[in-house]
């Protein structure tokens, strides 16, 4: 160090630490002069890089006795990877040519590749052997305020379509009059508990199956009530077209859209919930004071509308109106006579929905499925909605966070029939092998052990703030929904939050956070929960945070921390030392 700098400090271990002494620098040498070339040099030596190759690659040939002309370079020895009919033109370019041994056919490591092993582990073809011509399957969730006619709408659609027969419905209106209940007897066939039916509200998630001649559907017949307003998420987080039923009835409308109104509410949370479609059925037009009066459902969509479009969806292109009497069962499978409504010239309900674009399927990618519920019964049962991938009987899978190995013993349909294989988008119960029903929570979720849902306790979200009487700081705590899991969080922190006017994130933290606004937040839960990353899974990285029986923010999920801490204590758990 002190040749290059005279003046440096020099430290060398074992020695006192001097001063550095003045050196005289010595005169510079003369530059050397070389004698004048009068060969070409040597060809430099050919590198070759095999990584993951399975041939080795051919020796490059010793270099021959220098020429007297650089045009007489000997060529250097082509790698078995390049082709014969490359050669020619590698040969009259004077430089060397590169080695193309290393490249994305053999590396597996690439998104490109990995998609294409994905697409050829279930393309099309296959699909169809394994399942044969199946008919398209939705998931439709019914929405709206207490009191539109969610459930006699469903129960009116089953029955049109044939899912509860005659005699069921009779015997329905014979106990509905008994109980003086006379209307009630349609929304019967979906509230089935005796608290239900006495009340005339929904409070669990109704579950029913219909099939048309062109699609099966399920109805998820979610409560309208505000104190049941989790169960609803769970069943807006399966579904993939909502159903907003509005009444039109003179008043009704009014309550249900205004500030304590659960329309609202509903509508923001079928959104963050995944649901991309949505189809506004403007419900009892054959009430007296409404009298399928055009003016009336102009009002309401022009009311609607606005709203709707605030909340996320496009009006033109993923809402659609439709005027009905879900009791009298007009323009639901068929069209409304001109004698009653001469002004809708629209497609029935049923017709809509046959003839509405598919949501797209994930049927190739690995297989998730939250668990929305479980039950006893021989095993341990699993009900849930497949979100990616497809499942076979006898497959092996893992049971997230847990990390539970199970096999599938059988597979149920909506019928409640025994079935070999269900894809994505079915809703199916699962008996599974190697686990016991103790040891399944709500908010699992059934996965591919290859490529397992991440389960983290700790990530970073994008949180838009929805209503909130004060503000929020570091160590908010809230519930979080995500699929089918509640979870009790905590924001640790605010990490940024975003301009309004630019739209750009802020370097420096936010003290708080205020209705309005939008903030990246850092959350933890205390146990580890099955989440993703929006842009990779949409439907497990997308949440709501509620408090005091209100949506506080709705949020997507940016990154997760790993926690690779568990691991390593895990795996150091079952360490032993021989003495």
């Amino acid at each position: 160090m002190s040749k290059l700098n005279a003046g440096a400090f020099e430290f060398v271990p074992g020695r006192a630490f001097a001063l550095p002494q003045k050196t005289q620098i010595p005169p510079s040498k003369p530059p050397l002069e070389r004698p004048p070339q009068t060969e070409a040099p040597p060809p430099a030596p050919t590198i070759t890089l095999n990584i993951g190759g399975s041939n080795p690659p051919a020796a490059p040939k010793p270099a021959p006795a220098p020429a007297p002309a650089p045009a007489a370079q000997p060529k250097p020895a082509l790698p078995p990877s390049v082709s014969a009919s490359t050669a020619p033109s590698q040969s009259s370019s004077p430089t060397p040519p590169t080695n193309k041994v290393f490249s994305t056919e053999r590396a597996k490591t690439d998104t490109t590749s990995i998609a294409k092993e994905v697409q050829a582990a279930a393309d099309q073809e296959v699909l169809k052997d394994l399942f044969g011509d199946v008919k398209e399957h939705l998931n439709i969730v019914f929405i709206g305020h207490v009191d539109a006619g969610k459930s006699t709408l469903g129960g009116n659609l089953l029955y049109i379509s044939g899912g509860v027969d005659k005699r069921t419905m009779e015997k329905y209106e014979k106990e509905a009059k008994d109980a003086g209940r006379e209307t009630w007897y349609l929304s019967w066939a979906l509230d089935s508990t005796p608290q239900e039916r006495a009340k005339g509200k929904t409070v669990e998630v109704g579950r029913a199956y219909f099939e048309t001649s062109s699609r099966r559907y399920t109805i998820l017949d979610a409560p309208g009530h505000k104190t049941y307003v989790p169960s609803m998420i769970s069943g807006a987080a399966q579904a993939d077209v909502a159903i907003l039923v509005i009444s039109a009835r003179k008043g009704e409308f009014e309550t249900g859209f205004e500030r304590g109104g659960q329309t609202r509410e509903h509508v923001m949370l079928v959104k963050t919930a995944g649901v991309s479609k949505v189809v506004v059925v403007i419900n009892k037009m054959d009430d007296p004071t409404v009298n399928w009066d055009k003016g009336r459902y102009t009002e309401i969509k022009d009311k609607l509308t606005p709203f709707v479009k605030s909340a996320g969806f496009n009006p033109k292109t993923d809402v659609t109106f439709i005027p009905v009497s879900a009791y009298a069962g007009q323009n639901l499978k068929d069209r409304v006579p001109k004698s009653i409504c001469s002004w809708n010239d629209g497609p029935s309900f049923l017709e809509h929905m046959d003839h509405m674009p598919m949501v797209d399927r994930k049927v190739n990618a690995p297989l998730m499925m939250p668990v929305s519920e479980k039950y006893k019964d021989m095993g341990a049962i699993i009900v849930g909605k497949i979100e990616s991938g497809h499942i076979r009987k006898g497959d092996s899978l893992t049971l997230m966070p847990n990390k539970s190995a199970v096999e599938v013993a059988a597979i149920y349909n909506e019928m409640e029939e025994e079935v070999s294989s269900a894809i994505c988008g079915d809703n199916v119960r699962v008996r599974l092998r190697g686990v016991e029903d103790e040891d399944i929570s709500p908010g699992f979720v059934l996965t591919s052990p290859k490529h397992p849902v991440k389960a983290v306790r700790q990530f970073e979200a994008q949180l838009a703030i929805l209503e909130h009487k004060n503000i929020i700081c570091a160590g908010y705590s809230a519930v979080m929904h995500v699929h089918t899991l509640s979870e009790e969080v905590t924001l640790p922190a605010l990490l940024h939050y975003f301009d309004k006017a630019t739209g750009r994130k802020s370097k420096k933290p936010p003290q708080f956070a205020k209705k309005g606004q939008k903030v990246v937040a850092l959350i933890e839960t205390t146990l580890p929960v099955c989440v993703e990353r929006f842009v990779d899974y949409p439907q497990l990285g997308r949440f709501t945070l509620r408090d005091e029986g209100r949506t506080i923010a709705i949020g997507k999920i940016t990154k997760l921390h790993d926690d690779r801490v568990d691991e390593v204590t895990e795996g150091v758990a079952h360490v032993s030392v021989a003495a």
